[in-house]
């Protein structure tokens, strides 16, 4: 099982910290107005989490994957090649490939994410 604490806090290769990190019982939408399974707000190098609580676990490790690779990518000055032309397609098939090869996200494991892309300390 998944322990959304662990997260909090937690310093993340590139120099990132997710500030925040919570599960939500409300139906989530992205900036358009689409259904999303989670939301992530940027501040310089912090990352503010929150995610559909409805999910299944593996659904919430695989978004998790997902949101703080897509993050990091966006809030990099200079992000690697890459991630630099993913687009949400790319960020969803990465993390599903990322849950498949490592298991249920933790901070550790999100560490290894994003250095395998090329997001490092």
């Amino acid at each position: 099982m998944i322990d959304i604490g662990s997260f909090l806090n937690a310093r993340l290769a590139g120099g990132f910290v997710i500030a925040d990190i919570r599960l939500s019982g409300k139906r989530l939408v992205d900036a358009i107005g689409r259904e999303a399974l989670a939301q992530t707000t940027i501040v310089g190098t912090r990352f503010n989490l929150v995610l559909w609580a409805g999910m299944d676990e593996g659904e919430r490790s695989v978004t998790i994957y997902h949101e703080i690779l897509e993050a990091a990518a966006v809030a990099s000055a200079l992000p690697p090649a890459s991630v630099a032309e993913f687009n949400e397609g790319d960020f969803e098939r990465a993390a599903r490939e990322m849950h498949d090869r490592f298991g249920a996200a933790t901070p550790e494991k999100l560490n290894q994410m994003l250095r395998q892309f090329g997001l490092t300390e």
